[in-house]
């Protein structure tokens, strides 16, 4: 009984964890979506067409990241052989490919729906929201040493 009850509380936890980083990533989506919908000044029908073409390629992005991490997990670069490293370095390369084609497809895709100088503006706008949230981070990181001293 002891036993059952200790392994549904580390369940709970675990899931209230989870929770928070998906309450953490929604909130950090949110502040991104009004972030690049303020600096792109979006009229309603470029908002329309832009945000599912945006989305799309977040998603293929995201679960691209996720394959090569994976990849890159299942090796130990101690107990490569030269047949085995090659093969990693053909999966990156492939993955850098893939990434390139990716983001190629979706210039092409915006291309339809913006303005040039709003899709060179959107990755200027990407850039800052990254760097501002980096810098946030930072910022959080420091205070919690701080507190912690």
């Amino acid at each position: 009984m002891k036993l059952f009850i200790i392994t549904f509380f580390v369940c709970i936890f675990t899931l209230a964890g989870f929770a928070q980083n998906q309450d953490r990533r929604d909130r950090i989506k949110s502040l991104k979506i009004a972030f690049i919908t303020e600096k792109l000044n979006l009229t309603q029908p470029e908002a329309q067409q832009f945000w599912p073409i945006y989305n799309a390629f977040e998603d293929a992005n995201v679960q691209l990241r996720k394959e090569t991490r994976m990849e890159r997990a299942d090796f130990n670069i101690d107990n490569l052989t030269d047949a085995e490293a090659n093969n990693i370095l053909d999966s990156m390369l492939n993955s850098e490919t893939e990434k390139l084609e990716l983001r190629k497809k979706f210039l092409k895709d915006l291309k339809t729906v913006l303005p040039a100088k709003k899709i060179i503006l959107l990755k200027l706008t990407e850039d800052q929201f990254n760097r501002r949230m980096l810098q946030e981070m930072q910022k959080r990181r420091e205070e919690y040493r701080n507190k912690k001293n």
